[in-house]
């Protein structure tokens, strides 16, 4: 049965999503922390838009902040029911609402880099891991399995010696061109971000991407994995062209 609605189902505006942390899912119909949803409004030209920052003006739709669930928002056209309008939202959502937030996970790598807060390099990053002074290793998601095992051990290792600290956050979100892209260079396999507050952006961002992709409607989404590993199509070698 399609689920029914009432007013409680949007919200008033972007600042009334700061003055509650919880909104219901519009296809579960189940009550999430608003860092579990995402927040849908309609653009001027009449479309519902993922609004990620949760700043669009007008009132908002909110979404389990799953593929699976944006695209069950699509096929059951809950949008058109919420909204109490016509409209037709893309047939893509689901991966255009992806894309915009893998745009973001880049962004925010960019802004860490820029603040001098990244270091690549196969060799440079088993220095900084052996140091202690790494907050979250990166891979490209189509690097060599003998590199990323190597750097992953020296993590774990890092891990067993100091048991009072968080392991260290993995990420193999990004393809080596978007990495490339992120820190404005050429055929970065390997990277790591510094420990500090820089990061913090980029992992929420990441976490929140995998979680998307990863998260089925009817599972907590809170769940916050420390690593992710993509499957590559092509290994690329390790490159050492930062050292």
């Amino acid at each position: 049965m399609l689920a029914s609605f009432d007013p409680a189902d949007l919200d008033r505006g972007p600042r009334d999503t700061k003055s509650g942390t919880e909104r219901m899912c519009v296809v579960s119909r189940r009550v999430r922390p608003i860092d579990e949803l995402i927040r849908f409004v309609l653009a001027p030209t009449g479309e519902p838009v993922p609004d990620l920052k949760r700043k669009l003006p007008g009132r908002g739709m909110w979404v389990s902040a799953s593929h699976k669930a944006v695209a069950e928002a699509v096929k059951r056209n809950l949008f058109a029911r919420g909204f109490k309008t016509n409209v037709k939202p893309s047939a893509d959502l689901a991966d255009e609402t992806d894309k915009l937030m893998l745009r973001g996970v880049i962004e925010a790598l960019a802004m860490v880099a820029k603040a001098g807060q990244v270091v690549a390099g196969f060799t440079k990053v088993e220095d900084t891991l052996r140091r202690n002074t790494a907050g979250i290793l990166l891979h490209a998601s189509n690097g060599a399995a003998d590199g990323i095992r190597k750097l992953d051990g020296i993590a774990r290792q890092n891990a067993e010696f100091d048991e009072e600290t968080d392991p260290l956050p993995i990420i193999s979100l990004l393809h080596s061109d978007e990495l490339d892209l992120a820190l404005g260079r050429s055929n970065v396999i390997h990277a790591a971000v510094l420990t500090g507050p820089a990061g913090k952006t980029f992992l929420s961002r990441s976490q929140t991407l995998v979680r998307y992709r990863m998260a089925d409607a009817d599972i907590n989404a809170s769940a916050k994995p420390s690593k992710t590993h993509a499957s590559p199509d092509t290994a690329l070698p390790d490159d050492d062209l930062a050292d």
